[in-house]
This record gives C-alpha cells, structure tokens and sequence, in this order.
C-alpha cells in the first residue's frame, strides 16, 4: 500500500452555550400556555382591587342570576354581584395561600431531602422518623383543628399545609439525591476540597431541578385545591369575602336553577391547576434538553454550518439525495463531530450498502434521515432531497410526516423495537390504523396478510403472542412487516441480521431481497459484514471516522477497491489471510503510509 487513509486533526473545541431556559418553556406549546396563563393570574391577583370593574361586594338585586353581558362579562350572582370582579378579587387571598404553602412545603422539603439523601447514615434515618411522622398523622383533622383554634385564619392554615407537604417532597428529593450522590463528579469536587454545602448548591441541587421542580408543581396544585376546599366547607374566607371555593359553594346552591354559576369559578380553579402541572412537566423536559444540549442556538450553529457544508449538488434522479450531513456531539460544552460533510445518492430501486467499523457513523447517518438521533447528538448542517422536495435535516418536525409512510426503518435489535406490554397484533394494527383510517378488523385482516406475506407461519396464534413468546428472527420478520406495510418508497436497514444466527440470517436476507424487488423500493442497508454487501447490496459506500471514504459498484469495492481503507477492511479476512499471519490495522496503515 502506498496510500494511506486521511485522520484529519480535530479542530479546536467549541464551547457551545446551554439554551436559555425561559426561552426553551416557551417553545414548547403547553410551556407557553402554562406560563402565560400563571402570570395573568398573578398580576391580577397583585393589581385585584385596581383591575376588578365594579366593587366585588357591591349588591344589584335588579340584576340577579345574568348571564354574561357587555356590562357584566361573567354575568351576576344570585345577589347580582359581578362574577368577574369576585373571581379577580378572590384571586389575591388564594395566590397567597399557595405562596406560604409552597415556600414552607419547599424551604423544609428540598432541605430536609437533599441533606438526608447526601449524607445519609444517622442523618437520612433522623430525618425518614420525621417524615414517616408527618405522613402518618391525619392531614384534614389536623387542617380542621387548626382552623378551630386559629379562628379560621388562613395563612396559619395554609403554612400547616406546607409543613405537611414537606414530608412528602423531602422523601422524593432524597431519592433524587441518592441517584447523583455517587456519581464521579461529585467524587472530583470532594477531591479538590469542596465543602458540602458547595458541592450540594453547586453540582447536586442542579442535576435534581427536573423532579424539583415537578414536585413543587403538583404541590403548588394541590395547595389550590385543600384551599378552595375549606373554603367550600365554609371554614375559610367568610361570605360576603370572595373566594374561589366560597365562589363555588355558592354555585352549588344554585345549581339547579342557574348552573352557570360553576362555569367562571369551576373553570378558573380547574385551567390554574392543570397550569401549575404543564409548567412543572415543561420545565423538566427543559432542564433534560439543557443537560443532554439537545438543542443549540442558531447564531451558535452557524459558523459550524457555514464552513462544513457541502456546495455538491443534489442528483434528482436519485430516489433519496443528502448532501452536507455534518452531526455533533457536546459533552461539558465541548463539541465533536460524528460525521462531517457527508454526501450520498440512493438510486430508484437500488440496495446501497453503507459499511464500516464501529463508531464510523453509519448507523447516525441513517437515523439522522428522520431526525431519530438519540439525546445529545444532533445534526447542525446537512440537506436532503426526496420525493422532489428539500428538507432541511436540523429540523426535526418537518421529517415527522416522512417517518413510517414513505421512509421506513428496521432495527438491529428486533426484540427492542417491539414494546413487550402489547402483542404482536396489536404493533400491527396500531402501524395500520395510524397511516390509513379504517376500522379495527380491517386493520387486523391486513395486519394478517403482512405476516403471512413475510413468511410467518400459524400467523392467527402470531398475533396474540407478545415479543418475548417468539424468537429474534421471528420478531426480525413482525419488524420488516411492520416497516413494509405503508408501501415506504425507501427502507433503512440498520444492521437487521447481525443479533440473528447464520441461519436467519440468510433467511432474513433473502426475504429483504424478494421484498425490495416485488414493491421496487430503495433500500440503505447498514452492516458491518462484507458478506451481507456483497449477497444483497448493488452499491456500497465505506466510512471511517464520520466520513465517505469510497462509494462504487460491489463488483468495484471487492475487485477494485481505490481507498486504502476499504482495501484494509478487505484483507482484515481471517478466512482469506495466510495463516500465521497478524492481519492489518489502522495503526499498520498508519506507519505505512508514513514512510
């Protein structure tokens, strides 16, 4: 060999900032309507007395029991008093309630949870008596007798409500902590002397923001609800006050004669407390993003994009085009690429095989075409050009509608791709039902033919089964029947045969082959396995390190491979190399190509 295969140096690493939090809530819908709804709660709840029309205790016996007007948006109660102004007013006693209880229930709980769950020992037995205590006594007894004896004073009540919650957020902060205490982060800050309190307000509360969070959202909810309860029961505010739950006993009362009473109150207290959970859920699903940096700014990606991608061309015979693949990844704010400017043509009807060692990136490439890329990896450039239309591989949603129906994919590992909670019939006829709208016997009739047409035998007693009654090749086949039943114009196949014995294999192999010729379907077959290249594959391209190193004719890779790399794969046969003999390496093509 002369030549000698291209490692380029890796350019300086890039520290890419993590998104900005508030702004990663707001993208997401349901983030947005939480926040947005919670914060009109809010300043009306601060501003209730300058914002509320008319006097919330101000009676109109002339205007009793209207439904909503111009004069009065929510319409009047039964003593003609505006529903509007006592639903805005009322608002203020119960924003505060929820406050106190929410900063006792989160000033005790997160304390007493992280403190438990980093030092443990004596400590986490101390504090799991105090909150088995807490759980174990009466809550509502508890609640009633307070109420009792503080003459119904609601901030002392809701601060006990705080207290009590505190047990319960202390016992799921605790677990939190246990689960990152001893990872070897934590361990470097011990080493280098780091006291506990700032390891804990600098590496543990962090990484437990998500359950935190969630947990504070829930309480913060169920704070509105023991509020408006007492309330209900006459225990808290006192009529003529407003007050959500003296708002809705009222509505209560009436309910046969004007039910529309319960609709402004009933809605209020039901839309704030699914906020308070949405916001919760969407503020974990932010953190997640931030921590694995599934999403990246694009003044951040531009540069990376500006100088990588690829000017090539797209080929529009081609059943399937990319052009400019590059894929990252960001550990500690340093970004690597997994594969940098790949370009490749899938023909109409054409098996291409894309070869290489592990970690070459051919399994990403493939999943990158519909925007399957795992947490933390993420295509920053790269164009694909299928069915005449352009998508822009970074963007995720718009490949959405091109997975299942025209682009389809099957798995390495058949018995991972299928969920063992349902049964073989029912993965079918979910696929079925989700492309094309028909009725659930239709669909299990078709669901039928795929198997049957896969070649799966006694396909009836198949499709009660669940993946673990049946074998790796059998769920292999239930996948390719799965992936085939849309009529996809393009299949990738990532590694379908290497979990599978020989046997399978070829039967897998076989029934690929017949299967892509029947429907003329363009398949991107991914392996490791020269032999599988050269049963079923027309074309192969080869990859190393991220990058197309050759891509011809199978006739062309076996007899007339061009890239040193591909001619080391080649002879890296231990069947084909002279016995005795220490078969090639990277580091052997190295030091060759050297000289």
């Amino acid at each position: 060999m002369t030549d000698a295969v291209q490692i380029d140096t890796p350019a300086v690493p890039r520290v890419a900032g993590r998104p900005n939090l508030l702004l990663s809530i707001l993208l997401r819908p349901l983030g947005l309507f939480s926040v947005l709804w919670l914060s009109i709660v809010v300043i009306v709840a601060v501003f209730a007395h300058q914002i509320a029309p008319y006097d919330p205790m101000q009676q109109n016996l002339l205007a009793i029991k209207q439904y909503p007007s111009a004069a009065h948006l929510l319409g009047t109660d039964a003593f003609g008093r505006d529903i509007l102004s006592r639903l805005i007013v009322g608002s203020s006693g119960t924003i505060l309630g929820v406050l106190q209880a929410l900063s006792v229930a989160a000033l005790l709980g997160i304390s007493l949870g992280v403190v438990a769950g980093y030092f443990g020992r004596w400590v986490d037995r101390a504090i799991g008596v105090y909150v088995e205590i807490i759980m174990a006594l009466p809550n509502i007894i508890i609640l009633l007798v307070i109420l009792t004896i503080f003459q119904r004073n609601m901030s002392i009540a809701m601060i006990a409500v705080g207290i009590i919650g505190s047990a319960n957020t202390a016992r799921i902060i605790r677990s939190a902590t246990l689960g990152v205490r001893n990872e070897l982060y934590i361990e470097a800050a011990r080493i280098t002397g780091l006291s506990d309190l700032a390891i804990i307000r600098r590496h543990i509360i962090p990484r437990i923001l998500g359950p935190i969070t969630v947990q504070l959202s829930i309480f913060a909810a169920i704070s509105i609800l023991i509020q408006t309860g007492i309330s209900f029961l006459g225990l808290g505010v006192q009529p003529p006050f407003p007050s959500w739950g003296g708002m809705i006993l009222e509505a209560s009362v009436a309910i046969n004669d004007f039910p529309w009473l319960l609709v402004p109150s009933g809605l209020t207290v039901a839309i704030t407390i699914l906020a308070f959970g949405l916001l919760g859920d969407s503020v974990r699903d932010s953190l997640a993003a931030r921590w694995t940096h599934t999403s990246t700014p694009q003044k951040q990606r531009a540069g990376f994009r500006a100088g990588t991608t690829s000017q090539q061309a797209f080929d529009d015979s081609a059943a399937l085009s990319v052009r400019g693949l590059t894929i990252v990844t960001r550990k500690d704010g340093v970004e690597k690429a997994l594969v940098e400017d790949l370009n490749f043509d899938l023909a109409a009807g054409e098996i291409l095989g894309i070869a290489g060692e592990s970690g070459s990136g051919k399994t990403l490439s493939s999943l990158a075409v519909l925007g399957l890329l795992p947490a933390g990896v993420e295509v920053v450039s790269g164009q694909m050009r299928f069915s005449s239309k352009t998508y822009d591989l970074s963007n995720t949603r718009a490949l959405r509608p091109l997975r299942g129906q025209q682009i389809a994919m099957i798995f390495q590992e058949p018995m991972a791709a299928l969920d063992p909670c349902f049964t073989i019939g029912h993965h079918l006829v979910e696929v079925i039902r989700r492309h094309t709208p028909m009725s659930r016997a239709e669909a299990r009739a078709k669901a039928i033919e795929a198997l049957a047409e896969v070649q799966i035998a006694d396909v009836e007693t198949v499709m009660k089964k669940y993946p673990h009654q049946i074998s790796g090749g059998m769920a292999q086949r239930v996948g390719i029947a799965r992936a085939l039943i849309p009529a996809p114009q393009v299949l990738l196949a990532d590694e379908p045969t290497t979990a599978l014995d020989v046997t399978v294999q070829a039967e897998i192999l076989d029934l690929l082959r017949e299967s892509q010729k029947k429907r003329k379907m363009s398949v991107v077959f991914v392996t490791h396995d020269w032999g599988v290249v050269a049963d079923i594959c027309d074309r192969a391209m080869v990859m190393y390190h991220g990058k197309a190193l050759e891509t011809a004719s199978v006739e062309d890779i076996f007899a007339r491979p061009s890239h040193a790399y591909t001619r080391a794969l080649l002879a890296a046969d231990p069947h084909a190399a002279p016995i005795g003999e220490r078969l090639p390496t990277i580091q052997d093509m190295l030091k060759e190509g050297s000289r």
